[in-house]
This record gives C-alpha cells, sequence and structure tokens, in this order.
C-alpha cells in the first residue's frame, strides 16, 4: 500500500447562525420534519468576515428520540463584498430527554449533544473558488435563538 497522507484539520471559520421559530411540517413517512427559518448571523475566518444572509433555512428531520437529521442551506456575504452558498448536512444526537428539550426550544448544555456536520461551500468570487474544491467539517451547538458552529478544512 503506498504511503497516503493522513488528513489534518485547519481552521476555516466561526459561525454565529441567528434562526427563527421553527415551521412544524408534522409527522410524515420519514420521521418528523421542521423548517427552521435562518434570519441573519455571522462568520468569521482567518482575515476576513461575513454576514449571514436572511432567508436561508434548516430543513431537519427528527428521525427518532435521539437522533436529528440537518440540512441547511443558507447564503453567506463577506466583508469584501463576495456571495457564498452554503449547504450544511449534519447528525445532532442526545438522549431523549435532552432532544426533547432541544426541540422544545430550551438551552440544554452543549457537552450533552453530539453535532457534528459536513459543510459544502459554492461562490462566483475567483479568488475564493478554491473552498468549492475542499471538504470541511465542523462541530456545532443549537441555543434557543442560535446556532454555532466551527468549520474546519480537512487538509
Amino acid at each position: 500500500m503506498p504511503n497516503l497522507p493522513t488528513p489534518e484539520l485547519k481552521f476555516f471559520a466561526d459561525l454565529s447562525v441567528e434562526v427563527a421559530k421553527p415551521i412544524e411540517v408534522g409527522v410524515t413517512v420519514h420521521g418528523t420534519r421542521r423548517v427552521i427559518p435562518i434570519i441573519g448571523g455571522s462568520a468569521t475566518g482567518n482575515g476576513w468576515t461575513a454576514r449571514v444572509i436572511s432567508g436561508g433555512a434548516d430543513f431537519q428531520l427528527i428521525v427518532n428520540a435521539q437522533m436529528a437529521e440537518l440540512d441547511a442551506r443558507y447564503t453567506l456575504e463577506t466583508d469584501a463584498g463576495d456571495m457564498i452558498y452554503v449547504q450544511n448536512r449534519a447528525i445532532r444526537t442526545a438522549s431523549p430527554e435532552v432532544m426533547a428539550r432541544l426541540i422544545k426550544g430550551e438551552a440544554v448544555n452543549p457537552e450533552s449533544v453530539y453535532f457534528r456536520c459536513s459543510p459544502s461551500f459554492e461562490t462566483s468570487s475567483p479568488a475564493l473558488s478554491w473552498i468549492s474544491e475542499r471538504m470541511f467539517i465542523g462541530t456545532g451547538a443549537r441555543h434557543p435563538d442560535q446556532v454555532v458552529m466551527r468549520f474546519f478544512e480537512v487538509a
């Protein structure tokens, strides 16, 4: 077997995404569907900042009492005026008691929740085109009115 490189993680950005009250779609054949409107926020990376543009959403599937699958889609506008489309898929798991509190919008200790994500990015900016050609992973925490995340480039 050839000597393959071991991936390393490089800090990419910290995000704080402001969210509105969930829209409860209800129980479907796949689980409980919810849509969480994204209404703003901010991102900070090495040497750059951005704002989260209102209008995105987190499309959630509550699979069971312990697990939710998340698919958030939103847009960032950098301080230089560049637009970045973000699709962030995630899994969030916790004990049924903690998950029930999260779903109700209550504050919980982030250490009691496994929240990992895989964001991908698209942009028309030549200066940022490299972000569409890399893999990223992240970790996050859900609060009653915001989601905070830290993204890493897999180098």
